[in-house]
Formats: structure tokens, C-alpha cells, sequence
């Protein structure tokens, strides 16, 4: 751990923090703290930048409600940028839009960005825009039954080949799983959030029972 003291503002007395939700590690905005702002920060657990158009202190989401819960915050190398690592309420950009970045300059022709965000909206867009010959749509369309018979139907795939130590084949049956998973939980109207509270609520438990076995 390092203190206030040891990073390295400008000579405006400024430093470039970038924010970045802690669930789906989107970067959400590029803003910047003064040691007022950062103290106000790390004292409320709410982002709190220096608006350098306006030359004052800003509390994200105090007009607007979209508060910003910090959960850890990271110096680089140099101790001159910060990554805010964030759980958000609502929308990161003024303009109303989940983060900052979101106008495209150039992307690679022979190489794609993947994200389990960008997956889940494609099935979402399956299901309230249904597409014609989308084996994803006939799911929808079969209803919950037929969803969870293939949930139970790759999760037998994937023991089956577990079994048989083919590390390979049980990788394209863990993927093949966690599609049709997702298929259900957007059909039970279950969000990639849900699923990381849980988990983080279990890794806070996991962490007290280790604690408590530490001091007896």
C-alpha cells in the first residue's frame, strides 16, 4: 500500500484516474482527482474527480443519482494514473450512455473483441428481435423446458469428456454449457451482475471462515 503523498499530481495539482466497473471491466470514463477530491474518495467510497472545466469538486451521481461505489483503487508504475476499479448505479456518461467510450476509431479486420456482456446482448437481441434460422431464437421459442433440457443434456457432455481426462474436447463442452446457460438466464431474466454478486457474497464468506480457522 502506498499514501496520497507518494503519487505524482501535475502541475495543476491533478491526476488522471480511470474508471473501470468492477463486474464487467468495461471502461467506463477517464476523469481526474485532485489530493482533495481523492481524499473525499477514499473517505466516502464514492468517486469524487476535479472538474477542470468548471474548476470544482465533483461527486459523481450527486445530481443525477448514478453514484459510483469504489471498491479498490490502483496506482501505476509510476505512481501517476489511477484505475478505479468501480460498482455502479446507473449510467457513467453525462449523455446518458453505460460509459464514456463508445465511438469506434479503427478496429482490426482479422481479429474480434469478445466479452460475455457482448454475448448476453446478442441472445437478449435474439429473444425480443426474433431472427429466422437463429438457433438461438428456436430456444426462445420452445420455451424453458426445451432450455433447461439442453442445460441438463451439456452439463452430461461435459462430465462425459471430464471423464475421459480430453482437455480439449472438455473445453468445447464447458463453452457449449455456458452458452445454453446463458440462454436461461436471460429467459429467467438474469443478469451477468446477479451472478457476480453471488459469487462475491460466497468469496466474503470463504474469506471469514478462513480468518476464523487462522485464529483458533
Amino acid at each position: 500500500m502506498i499514501t496520497i503523498d507518494e503519487l505524482k499530481f501535475d502541475e495543476k495539482g491533478l491526476i488522471p484516474a480511470i474508471v473501470v466497473d468492477a463486474v464487467s471491466k468495461k471502461v467506463l470514463t477517464l476523469a481526474y482527482m485532485n489530493k482533495e477530491s481523492l481524499k473525499i474518495s477514499m473517505e466516502k467510497g464514492l468517486t469524487c474527480f476535479w472538474s477542470r472545466s468548471r474548476n470544482e469538486l465533483w461527486l459523481k451521481g450527486e445530481t443525477s443519482g448514478n453514484y459510483q461505489h469504489i471498491v479498490s483503487i490502483t496506482a501505476d508504475c509510476d505512481n501517476d494514473a489511477l484505475v478505479v476499479m468501480v460498482e455502479k448505479d446507473g449510467p457513467a456518461c453525462h449523455k446518458g450512455t453505460d460509459s464514456c467510450f463508445n465511438t469506434p476509431l479503427w478496429q482490426s479486420s482479422d481479429k474480434q473483441e469478445f466479452s460475455y456482456e457482448g454475448l448476453m446482448e446478442l441472445i437478449k437481441g435474439r429473444k425480443t428481435e426474433k431472427k429466422e434460422g437463429s438457433y438461438t431464437t428456436y430456444l426462445f421459442e420452445k420455451g424453458i423446458d426445451k432450455i433447461l433440457k439442453k442445460v441438463g443434456e451439456e452439463s452430461t457432455e461435459v462430465i462425459i469428456a471430464a471423464k475421459d481426462n480430453d482437455k480439449k474436447e472438455t473445453v468445447y463442452e464447458i463453452a457449449d454449457l455456458a452458452y445454453h446457460v446463458m440462454v436461461l438466464m436471460i429467459e429467467m431474466g438474469i443478469s451477468l451482475e446477479d451472478i457476480h454478486k453471488e459469487l462475491a457474497s460466497r468469496h466474503v464468506i470463504d474469506h471469514k471462515i478462513k480468518q476464523e480457522k487462522m485464529t483458533k
